[in-house]
């Protein structure tokens, strides 16, 4: 005889469920992610959150994969520097050259932390970093907002390693290939906890 289960859960339990295990599940995800690309495109997006305007930092390398998110207060040096630190100090190396918009916070950034780094600056050639914002901007408004920062943080860090293990990367789009890769993507999400 076959015996089938029923759970009711509800918003708020998932919300727990996110909210204690989120950042473990991101850990094992980010860990068993395909290795990294040495280009990296950094970008900043302005994001209301509890009415406060925040400045949500990221990094993408160019496969399109999210490297880093950190939101901070301030579009300045020490925000940009905090960020490059932090994306050197999680993967271990200095890529080979790093893609950014006009914003001189990168350029001085970059002159304190890796001064023989290459640094490409300009509008055109951040739209990687730019398009993968899109997705955190839909979520965003299907959450309608978001009513802390600290809760912000740890929303993001969870997407994008989600996002970054479910989504085909751009230089595997063959049918069969779109298929292989959802299958692994599963098989990780069943095994990261």
């Amino acid at each position: 005889m076959k015996v089938q289960w029923q759970v009711n859960v509800s918003y708020e339990t998932i919300r727990c469920w996110i909210a204690k295990f989120g950042s473990q599940i991101a850990r094992t995800l980010r860990w068993r992610q395909a290795r990294l690309g040495d280009v990296w495109y950094l970008d900043e997006v302005v994001v209301k959150c509890a009415g406060t305007k925040f400045w949500l930092w990221r990094a993408v390398d160019q496969h399109g994969t999210v490297l880093e998110e950190i939101l901070q207060k301030r579009r300045d040096k020490k925000a940009a520097k905090r960020l490059l630190v932090a994306l050197m100090k999680r993967y271990g190396f200095i890529p080979k050259q790093i893609v950014t918009n006009k914003l001189r916070s990168y350029g001085l950034a970059k002159a304190d932390v890796a001064p023989s780094l290459d640094h490409w600056s300009h509008k055109g050639l951040n739209n990687r970093a730019e398009n993968s914002h899109l997705p955190f901007r839909k979520r965003e408004r299907t959450m309608q907002g978001h009513r802390s920062p600290g809760a912000l943080q740890r929303f993001v860090a969870m997407h994008s390693a989600t996002r970054n293990r479910f989504s085909v990367p751009s230089h595997r789009r063959a049918t069969q290939t779109i298929r292989y890769h959802r299958l692994e993507a599963f098989e990780a999400w069943r095994i990261a906890p």
